[in-house]
């Protein structure tokens, strides 16, 4: 196993252990950003005639844009964009959130996106997000992370006979145990002192709004034979965002934004497993709204705009599946990705991903470049095929779009599965992508 995939796999455990939710991933993305001269705009300023051509991110909510503006670009120069999502399925608090049943404190949750609800049964959870508090007249975000804090137990066999063939009731067998023996307990009240963002102490009366999701508590790691595989909870999609980032910053460390026409540009949304319909989601005006303001310092017409978006790019990056050697039958029976075999180009007829023979030649082009071995995907005709932000945002920005990704196995389980050597392959594919010198 070569050096660099070893290095690109702790690094992205660390940053795996620092993203637990979205609202934290996109924080963790703009540390990385301004350590690699990365400077953060905000939406409600005036953005000058030279943040078109600098090295910049904003942040949404969840979501982060960055991009290392080409100073060679022109007029109507593309884009090439790398697209992915930083959330993950996961158990959402519910308002409300205290329950207290026969001595037991629990938390009222549902389900946010589709998790593999087992996964999450019998394994210690943490809780984080983002606490929206009223303080001197003006809203403000505090972000928490607990350490392993709840439980989802399992009803024992002996009382239950058939409890090997599972089913779980999403509405009463889903509330993690955080605590005993106290009917005044309260989550919020405990939340206020688990802060981690380095502001004032605050009281749970000045809580107005939350986002609050249960994560696996258990750290990543390597295992395996040869610790060839990689288990992790956020794969689906923290693998890509961690790709995209890592290539942005391989990409300016030399200078090469120094003499490009293009903007390299990192788009990490929010929102996807549960459609992108939101204002930091893909389906959203996020990235459109980045564009048309990056247009406008660029002093384009409105036809110059449209030229730049026709002569632009997006890798729509999100995890895929390796086939699985216990169900091999639920895989096309020709088409069986392999692990340490390279990234994954998804193909789909329905246009459930938006790869078409022009956007594969531009991947191919990128793993040739990057000297990485690639594959394919499709799924089974009797398997319904999911969906990644890459359709919206074709369709959004009539944006030329193509899927790829990591093969997983388990995913949306609260501990998914890669293969080392993959994750290094796509940061380079990735990289590569950004260096072409055309791309279609």
């Amino acid at each position: 196993m070569s050096v660099d995939a070893i290095k690109n796999i702790e690094d992205l455990a660390q940053f795996v252990k620092d993203s637990p939710v979205s609202y934290l991933a996109a924080r963790t993305v703009a540390r990385r950003l301004q350590a690699a001269g990365f400077t953060e705009l905000q939406e409600n300023d005036a953005w000058d005639s030279q943040v078109a051509y600098g090295r910049h991110y904003v942040i949404r909510d969840g979501a982060v844009i960055a991009w290392a503006g080409g100073r060679k670009a022109e007029k109507a120069s593309g884009y090439r964009v790398l697209g992915a999502h930083t959330d993950s399925p996961a158990l959402k608090i519910k308002p409300q959130p205290s329950v207290s049943f026969k001595n037991w404190n629990q938390i009222a949750v549902e389900n946010y996106g589709g998790a593999l609800l087992n996964s999450l049964l019998d394994r210690e959870l943490r809780v984080a997000g983002r606490l929206t508090v009223l303080q001197d007249g003006k809203l403000v975000d505090r972000y928490v992370a607990t350490g392993p804090l709840a439980r989802v137990p399992q009803l024992a066999p002996h009382l239950d006979t058939k409890r090997n063939d599972l089913s779980l009731d999403r509405q009463f067998n889903m509330y993690p145990i955080w605590g005993a023996n106290s009917e005044d307990s309260s989550l919020l009240g405990y939340l206020t002192r688990q802060t981690i963002d380095g502001g004032e102490e605050i009281a749970e009366e000045d809580i107005v709004g939350y986002d609050l999701f249960t994560v696996d508590s258990q750290d990543p790691r390597r295992f395996g034979e040869h610790e060839e595989f990689f288990a992790s909870g956020r794969l689906d999609n923290l693998s890509s965002v961690h790709a995209g980032l890592c290539a942005l910053e391989r990409y300016v460390v030399d200078n090469a934004d120094e003499q490009a026409h293009d903007t390299a540009m990192l788009a990490a949304f929010d929102h996807e497993e549960i459609g992108s319909g939101s204002r930091s989601g893909a389906a959203g005006p996020f990235l459109e709204d980045v564009l048309v303001r990056l247009s406008a310092a660029r002093g384009e017409s409105p036809e110059e705009y449209r030229r730049s978006l026709a002569d632009s790019f997006c890798l729509s990056a999100d995890a895929g599946h390796l086939v699985h050697p216990n169900y091999s039958s639920h895989h096309d029976p020709n088409v069986q990705p392999l692990p340490g075999h390279g990234p994954l180009l998804k193909i789909n007829a329905n246009q459930r991903y938006a790869t078409d023979s022009v956007g594969s030649g531009v991947f191919v082009a990128a793993c040739r470049a990057a000297e990485v071995p690639y594959q394919e995907f499709v799924s089974n005709n009797n398997t319904p095929c999911g969906s990644t932000i890459g359709p919206i945002t074709a369709t959004r920005l009539g944006m030329r779009t193509v899927d790829v990704g990591i093969g997983l196995l388990s995913m949306h389980s609260m501990r998914e599965m890669c293969h080392v050597e993959d994750m290094a392959y796509m940061t380079r594919m990735i990289e590569a992508f950004y260096r072409l010198p055309s791309v279609a």
